[in-house]
């Protein structure tokens, strides 16, 4: 596929090569042959086997569990981009670990994902193209161009096709995220209720009052990342504690992490519905009530709007 900087390349690192390979099948361009392996020490090792001179090169890669190898492989198949001559190298982040800390929560706290983007940004990275950011503000810590993609058409679509739009209201789960449901509570013309609740300690959270009269309604549970799972548990439990009909949950990273593909089965949460920014474990896929929209669409178009110097805002009209 040509772009207006030259051919285009996909490169893809080891975090997530299914989402990769759906992405170079919607652009009818194959992934360029590379080899991203580990020395004997865990070392990283890369090496681009194709020629990429003059190349709009594109490098799909979430910073996702274990993120520091992930990110270590982003920066040095960068490297490796750069020194080969790619015209220009396009980090492709459907997840953007670190985001989490993007300000500092006490003092002598690092601020780390403006670190990392210094990070990729020195590496040799022209511009990034990742979704859902956990903050907005993120793309100002680029000093290159940054496109924050939403997941929010993707999963519009897919509510559109499964509930009566007549009985959904659109739940924020904390005060944070009343931007995001709102934005999407909008598109499908639904009320919008919030979860005022109290965070403890990291990783767990208690759920004070519902805003919102949700007696009766299909809630949809609308957020970017969920992690423990903790936050969407309690939730919905307060929800249908609160006389709503089912509870659903509609989040773009799916991080999952220690034991929270067991806490969500377990839970009253009639589905959970994620994306593939993460590539799924097998506890995910063979989850009863979890399951995986995808996104290579998505980002697929994306990278070709860039690739042709096009419009990218105007996939969200």
């Amino acid at each position: 596929m040509p772009g207006k900087n030259g051919a285009i390349k996909l490169v893809a690192g080891n975090s997530n090569p299914r989402l990769a390979e759906a992405i170079a099948a919607y652009l009818k361009t194959p992934l360029t042959r590379a080899v991203v392996r580990r020395f004997a020490d865990m070392e990283i090792f890369v090496e681009i086997q194709e020629n990429v001179r003059g190349a709009d090169v594109f490098v799909v890669q979430s910073t996702s569990f274990p993120a520091n190898d992930h990110l270590m492989e982003l920066l040095i198949i960068t490297d490796a981009l750069k020194r080969a001559s790619a015209r220009r190298i396009t980090a492709v982040l459907p997840y953007f670990g670190y985001a989490r800390q993007d300000r500092k929560p006490g003092p002598r706290t690092p601020i780390s994902a403006k670190l990392v983007a210094n990070l990729i940004t020195r590496a040799g990275a022209d511009r990034v193209l990742t979704l859902d950011l956990h903050a907005g503000q993120i793309q100002g810590f680029f000093d290159i161009p940054t496109d924050n993609l939403y997941a929010s058409p993707v999963m519009v679509r897919d509510i559109k096709d499964r509930f009566d739009l007549a009985n959904v209201m659109v739940v924020s789960p904390d005060v944070g995220g009343v931007v995001r449901a709102r934005g999407l509570a909008k598109r499908i013309n639904a009320p919008l209720a919030i979860i005022d609740k109290r965070r403890e300690r990291p990783g767990e959270s208690e759920v004070m009052n519902v805003i919102g009269d949700v007696d009766g309604r299909t809630c949809i549970l609308l957020d970017d990342i969920v992690d423990s799972g903790g936050t969407l548990v309690n939730a919905a439990d307060a929800l249908l504690a609160q006389g709503a009909k089912e509870v659903y949950a509609y989040i773009t990273h799916g991080v999952l992490s220690g034991g929270a593909v067991a806490r969500v089965t377990a839970s009253h949460l009639k589905e959970l519905v994620i994306t593939d920014s993460i590539q799924p474990t097998e506890a995910v896929r063979v989850a009863d009530n979890i399951r995986v929209l995808s996104i290579a669409s998505l980002l697929g178009e994306a990278i070709a709007r860039t690739a042709a110097e096009e419009s990218v805002s105007s996939l969200f009209d």
